[in-house]
Formats: C-alpha cells, sequence, structure tokens
C-alpha cells in the first residue's frame, strides 16, 4: 500500500500483467480505460488493495477484419466508432459505441473494460450478444472462449476466474443486416433506460434488450419465431415485454421499461424488415 490509497501496479508485458492476476487474484482490480472503475471507488462501492493496470502493455489495442473481427481489450469506445472495418462490416456495432456517453469518455473507455465490468446499462453488452460475439479469456490453465451471453453473469459479474484477463474479442461476421436503438428519459448523453440490439445473419436473428435487467436479454425462440414468419413484429415485442422482469432506477420503473421494451423490440424488427 501507498499512503492510504490502493498499490498501483503497472506491468510492461502481457506475460508479467497475467503474473500479477495469477498471484493477487482478487486482491487487485484490473484497470483498462478505469472510467467505471473511477466511478465505482468514487462512491465508495469498491476500494481495492490493489490496481493493475494494463495501460503499459504493448499489443492490447487493435483491430482486425478479416471475416471475423478481432478487438483487443485496450481498444477504445472510439476507435471502435470510427472504425473504417468495423463501420463497413459490423456497422451497427459501431453506431452502438458511438452511442455511449460522450467523445471525452468515449476516449478513454475500453472495450475490453466495458465487457469485464459487466454494468448492465452499458451500451455496447447487448450488441455483442445480438452479434454472436466471444471473450476470449487467458490465464494459467490457457486460452478459452466464452460466448458473450454466457460471459455477463450479472450485476458487476462475469465468468472470468479470478486468475484470467479478457485479452480478446471476436465477432463473426457476414452480418447482413443489423440495428441498436437506445431510449434515454434524460440527457442526450445518459446511459439508456432501455437498449434493443438485433442482427440478421444467413437468415437467423438474433435480438437482446440490455439495460433493463442484470444481463443483457436474448430469447431464441423468439427470435426464430420472428424469422420463420410466424409470429409479427408487434407480439414478439409485446412477448418480451412480459418474458423480462425489468429493474426500477433513477431511469425508469419497472413497468414503464416494460412498455419501452415492447415498443423497442417491435421497432428494431421493423427497421430490419421484419413487420
Amino acid at each position: 500500500m501507498e499512503g492510504n490509497g490502493p498499490q498501483w501496479l503497472a506491468p510492461t508485458s502481457l506475460d508479467e500483467a497475467l503474473g500479477m492476476r495469477a498471484e493477487l487474484q482478487e486482491e487487485a482490480t484490473v484497470v483498462a480505460g478505469g472510467t467505471f472503475v473511477g466511478v465505482l471507488m468514487n462512491v465508495g462501492f469498491m476500494a481495492p488493495a490493489a490496481l493493475l493496470s494494463l495501460r503499459g502493455v504493448p499489443g492490447l489495442s487493435y483491430i482486425r477484419a478479416d471475416g471475423e473481427l478481432r478487438i483487443g481489450p485496450m481498444t477504445t469506445h472510439r476507435a471502435m466508432e470510427l472504425s473504417p472495418d468495423v463501420r463497413r462490416g459490423w456497422p451497427a456495432l459501431a453506431r452502438a459505441f458511438g452511442e455511449v456517453a460522450s467523445p471525452r469518455v468515449r476516449n478513454q473507455a475500453t472495450v475490453g473494460g466495458v465487457l469485464a465490468d459487466a454494468d448492465y446499462a452499458s451500451d455496447p453488452p447487448a450488441m455483442f450478444l445480438a452479434m454472436g460475439a466471444r471473450a476470449v479469456l487467458r490465464g494459467p490453465k490457457g486460452v478459452r472462449e466464452v460466448p458473450i451471453e454466457n460471459f455477463i453473469l450479472g450485476y458487476y459479474e462475469t465468468a472470468l476466474a479470478p486468475d484470467e484477463l479478457l485479452v480478446e474479442v471476436r465477432v463473426p461476421g457476414g452480418v447482413e443486416a443489423g440495428v441498436y436503438r437506445k431510449f434515454r428519459t434524460r440527457s442526450s448523453e445518459d446511459r439508456p433506460c432501455v437498449s434493443v440490439a438485433a442482427v440478421r445473419r444467413g437468415g437467423e436473428l438474433r435480438l437482446a434488450v440490455g439495460a433493463a435487467t442484470s444481463t443483457p436479454q436474448y430469447f431464441p425462440d423468439l427470435c426464430a419465431a420472428v424469422g420463420s414468419g410466424t409470429r409479427r413484429a408487434r407480439e414478439i415485442g409485446e412477448e418480451y415485454a412480459s418474458r423480462i422482469e425489468p429493474i426500477s432506477d433513477s431511469r425508469g420503473s419497472a413497468e414503464y421499461r416494460r412498455r419501452v421494451i415492447a415498443v423497442e423490440v417491435r421497432r428494431a424488427l421493423e427497421e430490419l424488415a421484419y413487420v
């Protein structure tokens, strides 16, 4: 400890960072962009003994598109928003990142951070879920890939083991169409009250609702019903709203969110020409 604050750890290689993570495990909080961790520390929600910063680790900020999109964990939201590769092959994903807060925040916040924080009111997780993305995790036992729907487990809880780091995010290609809808109740830079991400790929539909519960919500059976033409957009919107148990917070009550979900799901499907 240094003074009254947490110990600051600044590895200069991924192997060094993994070694520190394996040694300290839950005693150290990993810091990427630091935007969300800083908020939680300022309000007293967390008081880590050590902060493990990835800022000095080279090679963790990249966007590679070759059929599949591969994203380094230190890639910023702004880089995702502006990347020609992302805009060309995954435009709805670029839009979702562009909807986050302000350019100042997007220049600091990172892809790895937004997923590892598992903040329910973030924009990108629902879009990653709709895209069928996987988180690549690395630790002493090796490397494993976890689908986003199995990675985010609850409020600020993920499938990351105490000795693992998120080292990459992979997003399949072949996206035919996608949409991201963000419903705000306050300022233009506010976090979503409800978000809806929908993607059509190879005739398959994936639609996720975010910011309404502890994890993004995705119902494959309802998506299949839309794709087969047996259910219409309005019906699916109402069904999503009835299945989801929304939270109440400063952005909206549970009942308000339920009404918004029905409308925003319908509108997302209409944008994708599922009417």
